[in-house]
């Protein structure tokens, strides 16, 4: 895998059907791997991580965030993306 090629997807809001169905999807069209994910629900509250390949992905972050805005503005969500790199170094101890 092409370094600096690994994102962090977070996903926050209420809980209901159909979250990870619209994520991954979008995930899927934009040629993008999960490699790893972790969801829990908290007394009504999802909260996801997802680490992902998106070294054989066309898409660029600044339009892979587009498109996760939008679908998180449609399922009540707070999506963000980053750089595997830069999520780290904000979330070193």
């Amino acid at each position: 895998m092409e370094e600096g090629k690994r994102l962090i997807i977070t996903v926050l809001g209420h809980d209901r059907v159909g979250i990870i169905a619209g994520i991954s999807s979008i995930l899927a069209e934009a040629n993008i791997n999960i490699l790893d994910i972790n969801q829990t629900i908290l007394q009504g509250f999802f909260a996801m991580v997802m680490v992902v390949d998106s070294s054989q992905s066309r898409l660029d972050i600044g339009e892979l965030r587009r498109r996760l805005h939008e679908k998180g503005r449609e399922l009540g969500l707070e999506i963000t993306v980053q750089h595997e790199d830069i999520f780290k170094f904000m979330h070193r101890i």
